[in-house]
């Protein structure tokens, strides 16, 4: 079943006003799921005219990126007023409470609760999928098998646990739908071998639902 659209409008009423150069900064890299997650919530939203993006090289060790996140990892978002925010869990739900629209993060009880586990599933996931890049970039002889079969397992896991649950996922786009849509696309980008739809066909049905969505379009890696 199609998605409901997230939006009161067109576009979300942004519930402050910005000047003309006044942006949020993104620190950004076009082949992070974590930076994806964000900006697809920031379409979502009606935001990304507001976020300036910064190219960023995470693996080169910027000094300025240090400065802004201790950890030197992308995404990190600088607001308006100049405060840094990490990781992509936080900013987006910091972005979320700059617009009047249907909020992508439930306010409370389970169903609250409900999309955050599948947001931190998700996020799993990219982590696991993301190790496994960093150890295949290492040089042959420092690669690690037993880690790549072990980051491996994981994401397997984490999808035969999203198999069994997508009949119950609704149709109501929020943050940990909008975070497994994200998790799939990079699955197809990065490891399109492994062919995660062969032995997760309902989940394959459902990431149809999603994958043509504006948000997801513009925001493709790569």
């Amino acid at each position: 079943m199609p998605f409901r659209p997230l939006l009161k409008s067109a576009a979300a009423k942004i519930i402050f006003s910005f000047g003309d150069a006044i942006k949020m900064k993104l620190r950004y890299s076009p082949t992070s799921p974590f930076v994806r997650k964000v900006m697809v919530f920031a379409h979502e939203t009606g935001l990304a005219d507001q976020i300036e993006i910064i190219p960023t090289d995470a693996r080169a060790g910027s000094s300025e990126l240090s400065r802004e996140n201790p950890l030197g990892k992308v995404p990190t978002l600088v607001t308006d007023g100049g405060e840094a925010l990490f990781d992509s869990r936080v900013i987006c739900e910091y972005l979320d409470g700059l617009h009047d629209g249907r909020k992508l993060f439930p306010a409370v009880g389970g169903e609250r609760f409900q999309a955050l586990r599948l947001q931190a599933l998700a996020d799993g996931i990219m982590d696991a999928a993301v190790l496994r890049i960093y150890e295949n970039v290492r040089p042959e002889n420092e690669r690690s098998p037993g880690w790549l079969v072990k980051q491996k397992k994981k994401v397997d896991g984490g999808l035969d646990a999203l198999e069994e649950e997508v009949d119950g996922f609704g149709d109501v786009l929020n943050i940990g739908l909008l975070a497994v849509g994200c998790v799939l696309g990079y699955l197809d980008f990065r490891f399109a071998d492994d062919n995660w739809r062969a032995g997760h066909p309902a989940l394959a049905d459902w990431f149809e639902t999603i994958i043509d969505r504006p948000s997801m379009s513009a925001t493709l890696p790569g």
